[in-house]
């Protein structure tokens, strides 16, 4: 007679979803919520973003309390004429889109966001999408609270406007469009090239000098085309008047998302193709 010794049986093992675990899924609200979460966490974002705020309204309030009827400006577009910090402005939020990226590169922490998101791609359109609702928030408020408080001074001069004016609106829009739009060139910048050295001085070189060289050039030509690059074409948004020799505000808005679009496009090429 012979005896069968039992076999033990092995566990099952059960799926996570039977033992009430929620796997861990990347979705595209995840990587978006973990990009604003680092945006907003990092002390810099916020002083960044208040000090170019405060540049465009300070800038603005010296405008309107200096200003004199019948003066040099009386010419200036008034939309443009209030929000002249918006120079000074627009470089703080660029240096902040370049950190956005190239910085994660020199701390090293860009390691961590792809090995969480392997796919790497949905890293950078996070980045970007998380970055770009931000400055366009912060901006387009600081553009409408300067031109009203301006305006405090302004109402009994030749530049009283109000923001029921033809093109007050669409400038004030326009000025907020034009800056998020060139800091994400800034950010595709910084991602391209890794660096934020780097990235700084090819956009002090590419997008701000470059321009004003060619245009020394006696080519009409070059002048039409000159319209259509960033920084003027960002001009042209912010004005409530048409500017001679600037690109309407259509164009002009279209060309700016195209080298937005460009720029971004390229750092997702390197990302993909390129080691962390």
């Amino acid at each position: 007679m012979t005896t069968t010794t039992p076999h033990p049986t092995t566990p099952t093992r059960r799926a996570p979803e039977d033992r009430g675990i929620t796997p861990y899924r990347i979705t595209p609200r995840r990587i978006l919520r973990s990009e604003w979460h680092k945006l907003r966490s990092l002390r810099s974002t916020w002083i960044t973003l208040t000090t170019a705020a405060a540049l465009v309204l300070g800038v603005g309030l010296i405008m309107g309390g200096t200003y004199t009827s019948g003066g040099g400006d009386s010419d200036v577009d008034i939309v443009v004429l209030t929000l002249y910090g918006s120079l000074l402005g627009q470089l703080c939020v660029i240096v902040l889109g370049i950190l956005v990226t190239a910085g994660e590169y020199a701390t090293g922490m860009i390691r961590s966001s792809l090995t969480a998101v392997p796919t790497r791609l949905p890293v950078l359109w996070a980045k970007a999408t998380v970055f770009a609702a931000t400055v366009l928030t912060v901006m387009s408020a600081t553009a409408l609270i300067t031109f009203v408080t301006a305006q405090l001074f302004l109402h009994d001069t030749d530049q009283a406007a109000s923001l029921t004016d033809p093109g007050v609106l669409r400038a004030l829009a326009g000025n907020a469009v034009g800056i998020t739009l060139l800091s994400l060139i800034a950010l595709g910048l910084g991602s391209l090239l890794r660096s934020v050295p780097g990235a700084i001085g090819a956009f002090i070189g590419g997008v701000m000098i470059l321009p004003e060289v060619l245009g020394m050039l006696p080519y009409e030509t070059v002048d039409r085309a000159l319209a259509y690059f960033p920084t003027q074409a960002a001009g042209a948004l912010g004005s409530a008047t048409p500017i001679p020799g600037t690109a309407a505000p259509g164009p002009a808005l279209l060309a700016l998302c195209l080298w937005a679009t460009a720029t971004l496009a390229a750092a997702a090429l390197a990302l993909c193709h390129r080691d962390a």
